[in-house]
């Protein structure tokens, strides 16, 4: 997202200006307010994600301390959906349910469908969002650190093409896919995202001078 992203925004910046040197300072500014951005809106799906869990889990716990039978029963049925007879469905049923929280742990993976280890963290998933964008949308910019001219308007765009390729490659390799046509595509749509954005800004630019 930061590197496709921040490459149309810098792109777009270039061709709607007559002074480049706000190119780096809008990359800058693409920068930082997509990667808050893509931090906020980590921490709030994350946080709501988890509190909903959280909730459902003390409904479970609530409801194993009042209705203890009743979830028993629940949970051999859930064993017979398994397979077992209804002997061993209620054997093992009546043996978890001796342990509270072996229980309740029982209840969130095969009831819930909640592993108690993998609810996530707000706030890690936050950092890793804004650390990632980050990483992608600083590729475009870096050019521009060190000068301000067409040499870093073209390094601009050979430093992102690189990082796309290689992004777009290793997301098809994991997903057992062609790299090859992986980081094509990866490429092209980078490519086309800069392009479209590069027109748009020289024509509103043309169109306020």
């Amino acid at each position: 997202d930061g590197l496709v992203s921040n490459f149309g925004l810098v792109y777009g910046v270039a061709g709607g200006t007559s002074n480049p040197e706000l190119i780096p300072l809008a990359g800058a500014a693409g920068l930082l307010a997509g990667a808050f951005s893509m931090a906020a809106g980590e921490y709030v799906s994350m946080r709501a994600d988890r509190d909903l869990a959280e909730f459902r889990v003390e409904k479970e716990r609530r409801e194993l301390e009042a209705f203890p039978k009743e979830e028993e029963e629940e949970l051999s049925l859930l064993y017979r959906m398994k397979g077992m007879t209804k002997e061993e469905a209620d054997a093992l049923a009546a043996r978890v349910m001796e342990n509270k929280e072996v229980a309740l742990d029982t209840m969130m993976r095969e009831e819930l469908g909640l592993n108690p280890k993998e609810l996530g963290s707000p706030w890690g998933a936050a950092i890793t969002s804004f650390l990632l964008f980050s990483l992608g949308a600083i590729v475009p910019v870096i050019p521009y650190f060190f000068a301000v001219n067409t040499t870093a308007f073209v390094s601009s765009g050979l430093m992102t093409s690189v990082a796309l390729l290689v992004v777009g490659g290793f997301l098809a390799y994991m997903s057992r896919k062609s790299p090859i046509r992986g980081a094509l595509r990866m490429l092209l749509i980078g490519l086309l995202a800069a392009a479209l954005t590069y027109g748009i800004g020289r024509i509103i630019g043309v169109a306020l001078e």
